[in-house]
């Protein structure tokens, strides 16, 4: 009998073990936002540009689904304006590229733009997908990832309000670009709504950075800033290991060689000793957040490191 009752006790101990083990969704976005905001942490963000577009339509509801079971901690996602003043998911101001329809978004009511089907690699187009708006996104991400809407600032106040129906202001991530005098209305509407706010900072190939320099001379630093750079330089590196040095941490865009010294995805992408000279470069800079195009292939290579969960 005493053998029966462990036998049928086993099974429900591993259910107990497994559903323990599993992180509740809305630690994922609190771990994300406790790494973020701790300058001592070595753990590096990994966000996902435009979702899983490789084995998704870029923005769409899967790409973004795709990247949280991944565990990505960012989802970069692009929105566009209808004509009926309704935030959709788009990086393009038309729908050529990515839908078999045409014309500017502004041109669609959110119902004729539902009537189009999205398009994945060599123009399939999936019959089962449209274009989502931004709250059926944020639906998706929310306690589950953070979210930098890019292409949004002109959107701003609809953005916010979108955000807080959906109740994941403290998710969503907004950049500008800029000196500090032009971005410190941005800062102030993020610090005010709860908004996460990055600008946006691009070192010349000659190392210099004006906009760097102008949050260096005083004031309050964001908690980190997306830093572009064409030249991986001596002169460059200085800039980023100063914005550091008073307490920002610095996002690198790995998706194109030109924003980040050559340092990319598909360069690291090519052999296990092209990751290290291209991803090791980066993280030897101090970057804790890479944007990329290779979200999964990124994160076990951070794994491996023990730099990510």
């Amino acid at each position: 009998m005493k053998r029966l009752i462990i036998k049928c006790l086993l099974p429900l101990v591993a259910l107990a073990s497994l559903v323990a083990c599993q992180e509740k969704p809305e630690r994922k976005v609190a771990k994300a936002l406790a790494i973020l905001n701790d300058p001592n942490s070595n753990q590096i963000l990994v966000a996902a540009h435009r979702g899983d577009w490789r084995n998704n339509p870029e923005n769409s509801i899967p790409a973004i689904e795709s990247v949280i079971r991944m565990g990505v901690d960012i989802v970069e996602i692009d929105v566009a304006l209808t004509a009926d003043s309704v935030l959709v998911l788009s990086h393009d101001g038309t729908v050529d590229r990515c839908t078999n329809g045409s014309g500017p978004i502004s041109s669609y009511t959110l119902d004729s733009l539902r009537q189009l089907r999205l398009k994945w690699k060599q123009g399939v187009i999936i019959d089962t997908l449209g274009i989502p708006t931004l709250e059926e996104a944020l639906k998706v991400c929310k306690d589950n990832i953070l979210v930098n809407v890019d292409h949004g600032w002109n959107y701003f106040p609809l953005v916010l309000d979108v955000a807080e129906r959906v109740g994941c202001v403290d998710q969503i991530i907004f950049k500008s670009g800029g000196d500090r005098a032009a971005t410190a209305e941005a800062m102030e509407q993020c610090d005010k709504s709860g908004i996460i706010y990055m600008p946006i900072v691009t070192i010349a190939k000659d190392g210099t950075c004006p906009a760097i320099d102008s949050y260096l001379d005083g004031g309050k630093m964001p908690v980190m800033f997306e830093v572009c750079f064409s030249v991986d330089s001596p002169e460059g590196e200085s800039k980023i290991r100063a914005l550091q040095a008073a307490g920002s941490k610095v996002w690198v865009n790995s998706i194109w060689g030109s924003l980040c010294g050559n340092n990319n995805d598909d360069r690291a992408f090519e052999s296990p000793e092209e990751a290290e000279a291209a991803y090791g470069r980066l993280l030897s800079l101090g970057f804790k957040a890479f944007q990329t195009d290779r979200p999964d292939f990124l994160i076990n290579y951070l794994k491996n490191k023990g730099l990510h969960d």
